[in-house]
């Protein structure tokens, strides 16, 4: 099982972070052991001092596939949940200013904390789903679908051309505005359409 994971995927978080808008899916991939499960804290490392959170829509994938079509591409994911891209920015930031792959900032252990997951048929409409992130009763990001730059779709047509998708394996689609540092005792729940998903600690 993979974690693919699409950075820069709504315009207002990419120019909150100095990016240019992308003219495709930028990629990076994430181990299975940073997933995180079952509403377990996620403990701060002691490898950065700037933790942060970008909650996401994630889909997970239920068949085989290449090459896949954007027009058949809804056929390969059948459920959705929310999940939060954990980010050592400074580490990040390093990294990148000097031109250095940058996975060790998103890629550790519990770096990928997941919710409970709900049937694609449940939802009216994949590209009208509202969701956001409270940490202590305080809403940090809130966006809908409908602002994806690449839509669920189009991502699973990109990534397929270069990576054969696998029942299991899931996809991060990006983050919203509104990204910020993590502290001890934090309390995180993750909405998707008034529906929390994701309910977590950090410690």
């Amino acid at each position: 099982m993979k974690i693919i994971c699409i950075g820069l995927n709504y315009r207002k978080h990419a120019m909150e972070m100095g990016w240019n808008i992308p003219d495709e899916p930028v990629v990076f991939l994430k181990p299975d052991s940073s997933i995180l499960k079952n509403n377990k804290p996620f403990f701060l490392p002691d490898f950065s001092v700037n933790i942060h959170y970008e909650v996401e829509v994630v889909i997970k994938i239920s068949k085989l596939g290449k090459g896949i079509s954007a027009k058949y591409a809804y056929r390969y994911f059948d459920e959705v949940t929310l999940g939060i891209d954990i980010t050592a920015r400074d580490l990040q930031n390093r990294l990148a200013s000097s031109g250095m792959p940058w996975e060790i900032s998103k890629c550790f252990d519990g770096a990928a904390p997941l919710g409970r997951f709900v049937p694609v048929s449940s939802i009216k409409n994949m590209r009208n789903m509202d969701f956001r992130l409270m940490i202590n009763n305080k809403v940090m990001q809130e966006s809908n679908t409908s602002d994806m730059i690449f839509g669920f779709n189009e991502i699973v047509e990109y990534v397929s051309q270069f990576f054969t998708l696998k029942t299991g394996d899931l996809i991060f689609t990006g983050t919203p505005s509104g990204v910020g540092q993590l502290h001890k005792n934090d309390s995180l729940v993750a909405y998707l359409n008034n529906e929390p998903l994701l309910d977590f600690l950090i410690k």
